[in-house]
């Protein structure tokens, strides 16, 4: 299964995306931020973040995409931005009839480090050393979308109605991974 893990944000939207490797293991396959100017109309930097995240979905063919559950702070400026970038990755997901699920932040800190309430430096040395990497996943909202993937990976609840997979038959199972696999060769994925 491939997962791509998204940590919402408008200035600063983390991408991640892991592979399972059996048995409690997961690989990384790529992971980044999407960044936006916040000089720039909140219009325009949803176009762009809309943009990057159709591109990681194209190039990556994720079999479910992971978001943070956006829940209320104090700053509603930020809890703003934070809800509409995922309901951007939502709307990507659907488009492609992939399915979502949502993992709240302390349900994602528990499933990499055993407690709900880690911190942020927490979490990135959680998810280094479960994806075997040398050094720590930079920014924390990288690491974070690494978490939410490792996190969906391991406790698959929280999926969402739309395109979900698993009511497929075992014969469209089958076709769906011949054709994510043909999408996933070399000449089929595009550049970030």
């Amino acid at each position: 299964m491939r997962v791509l893990g998204i940590d919402p944000g408008l200035t600063r939207c983390g991408v991640g995306v892991v592979d399972s490797a059996g048995s409690r293991k997961a690989v990384l396959v790529d992971v980044g931020v999407i960044r936006t100017e916040p000089t720039v109309t909140v219009d325009l930097r949803l176009a762009e973040v809309a943009d990057s995240i159709d591109r990681w979905m194209d190039a990556h063919v994720p079999d479910v995409v992971a978001i943070e559950r956006v829940f209320a702070q104090h700053n509603v400026g930020t809890v703003m931005g934070t809800a509409q970038v995922a309901g951007l990755a939502m709307v990507a997901a659907a488009r492609r009839k992939v399915p979502v699920a949502l993992h709240t932040p302390s349900e994602v800190k528990a499933a990499v480090t055993g407690s709900g309430r880690a911190g942020k430096e927490q979490v990135q040395r959680m998810v280094a050393r479960l994806l075997g990497l040398a050094d720590l996943p930079r920014p924390a909202d990288a690491a974070d979308a690494l978490a939410l993937a490792i996190c969906h990976l391991w406790r698959p609840a929280g999926a969402l109605q739309g395109g979900d997979r698993h009511e497929l038959t075992p014969a469209q199972r089958a076709w769906a991974a011949a054709e994510q696999a043909a999408r996933r060769t070399p000449s089929g994925v595009q550049g970030r």
